[in-house]
């Protein structure tokens, strides 16, 4: 269901994440109305009395904070639904604190609970996760030190509580930050883009497949390409093509441009899109991605919420409540079967956030 299109920007100060490897100075998503009570004037049972139907009127679209204890204060962390209703995260970064701890939310209690497998990947921020089916929760890269940046794949699977680090052959990906990544109609793991060290990003394009343990470059040989980036985000549509939207490239903060991937050639899609931004929340949702927040092109923190649909159109939210200050490097996740979406995390220009939101009436 559509609303109306209403923009809300909340900026803060800060500085671009990416634009360098992290150094001690870097800064580290009714009521129901029934019949009447009969009275002696009501009608003969013959005729049919006037009652209206019961109508459940729909939920308003509305932020709320969650008072509730769960992980520390971090930005650049992974945080993926699963198909059991639990929100699987992993990792992140306060300044130069590196996280490698699993945490599980559970969407119907609204609780969070640390997970303590024998076995994790190494601490890291900025790497990219995915839910497979009969695998698990699915990690790709990031980086863990100022020149310690990842092209490994890691497995967790919440019905041993274990992390398996899965073998990799082939066009196997530069390691990177910053990049992307998105399970496709082919059942592989397409990744795309990214950065490391000394400044440099890359605009490749690369498929794992999870039973050959392969990777396979499938960078258009021909045509242009998106542009040279990190933080931005890719994602498959309902008709089986890749999208990447936004991010940053060097010397610019913050990117606003659309792509499509489709029958091996990129192609910039023409439409008005929300100001650039780079280290958005997403999540899958209503045939689009909602999108939340971000760092700007001057710095600054962005705390608009909207839909980009498959088709390019843009629908920005107007939720009321209180809504979460404007931030950079937080995660969103989509509980369709609620109707609702959850923020965790992120940062704003003076600090990594530890707190937990609901956005109500989707």
């Amino acid at each position: 269901m559509r609303r109306s299109s209403t923009l809300i920007l909340a900026v803060a100060l800060g500085l671009a994440a990416c634009a360098g490897p992290l150094t001690s100075a870097s800064p580290i998503p009714s009521g129901v109305q029934g019949s009447p009570v009969p009275t002696d004037s009501a009608p003969p049972p013959s005729e049919p009395s006037a009652t209206s139907s019961p109508t459940d009127a729909p939920a308003a679209l509305a932020w709320e904070a969650l008072q509730v204890d769960g992980p520390a204060a971090r930005e650049d962390h992974t945080w993926t639904l699963a198909d059991d209703g639990v929100a699987y995260l992993f990792g992140g970064r306060d300044g130069e604190t590196v996280f490698a701890d699993t945490w599980a939310f559970n969407v119907e209690s609204l609780t969070w609970t640390e997970l303590a497998p024998p076995r994790s990947p190494q601490p890291r921020f900025g790497h990219e996760a995915v839910w497979v089916d009969g695998v698990g929760v699915v990690i790709f890269a990031g980086q863990g030190g100022p020149s310690t940046f990842f092209n490994d794949l890691w497995a967790y699977d919440p019905a041993t509580n274990a992390w398996t680090q899965l073998p990799a052959s082939g066009a196997i990906p530069t390691p990177r930050y910053g990049s992307c990544l998105a399970v496709g109609p082919d059942g592989r793991l397409w990744a795309s883009h990214g950065f490391t060290q000394e400044g440099t990003r890359f605009s490749d394009t690369r498929a794992y497949d999870i039973s050959a343990q392969t990777w396979t470059d499938e960078t258009p040989s021909q045509g242009q390409r998106p542009v040279e980036r990190c933080l931005h985000g890719c994602w498959w549509t309902d008709d089986g093509t890749l999208t990447l939207y936004a991010g940053q490239t060097t010397g610019l903060t913050a990117l606003d441009d659309l792509w499509s991937l489709d029958a091996g050639r990129w192609s910039r899609v023409d439409a008005e899109l929300p100001a650039g931004r780079n280290l958005y929340g997403r999540a899958r949702h209503d045939g689009g991605m909602l999108i939340f927040g971000g760092q700007a092109v001057d710095g600054s923190y962005l705390a608009d919420a909207f839909l980009l649909a498959d088709d390019a159109s843009v629908e920005v939210l107007a939720p009321s409540g209180e809504a979460p200050p404007g931030r950079a490097g937080a995660e969103l996740i989509v509980d369709p079967s609620n109707s609702r979406a959850f923020l965790f995390g992120g940062r704003t220009a003076d600090s990594a956030l530890g707190d937990t939101w609901v956005l109500s009436g989707l």
